[in-house]
């Protein structure tokens, strides 16, 4: 005489292979997961174009690192080319970072109180972050006036 035993997985059915359950509610979240998946692969590609460009014209072109100080950034920021060049370097960076890090707290923060702290922290360092580069890089001014006396520097035009 030989006992059957049972297996205990409720999904298992009699070949011993578990069948998939599919649970699909009405409730969605809508696309933001894909879209930020295609932002992240999308912001990447477009990253690593900016990042090399920015490399090949500090590091590269002309005197290469030993030209690289302050009038350089002056003279790179005179010319509203490189402001936009710049600026969508730091927007894309900081967004593609933010989603990374907001992916990874998603994954690895068990409750949701520390998990929307943790994404509060995150939004607002990186709200921060983008507001203060984008002011500097569009109000940045390579000869100030003070009391209408220019600071010395020697890359300022005699006034």
């Amino acid at each position: 005489m030989t006992a059957t035993i049972q297996n205990p997985r409720s999904g298992q059915n009699s070949s011993g292979k578990i069948a998939p359950q599919y649970r699909r509610t009405g409730a969605s979240r809508g696309n933001f997961e894909m879209l930020a998946w295609l932002f992240m692969r999308l912001s990447g590609v477009v990253l690593v174009v900016l990042i090399f460009g920015h490399l090949f014209v500090n590091l590269m072109v002309g005197e290469g690192i030993h030209a690289i100080d302050f009038g350089f950034v002056a003279g790179k920021w005179a010319d509203p080319f490189w402001q936009v060049w710049d600026l969508a370097m730091l927007w894309l960076a900081m967004l593609h970072g933010t989603n990374g890090v907001r992916t990874i707290i998603n994954d690895y923060a068990e409750k949701d109180s520390t998990r929307l702290w943790l994404k509060i922290v995150l939004y607002a360092a990186t709200t921060v972050i983008i507001v203060l580069g984008t002011l500097v890089i569009f109000t940045f001014n390579p000869c100030p006036m003070v009391d209408g006396v220019p600071l010395p520097g020697g890359f300022c035009p005699a006034a």
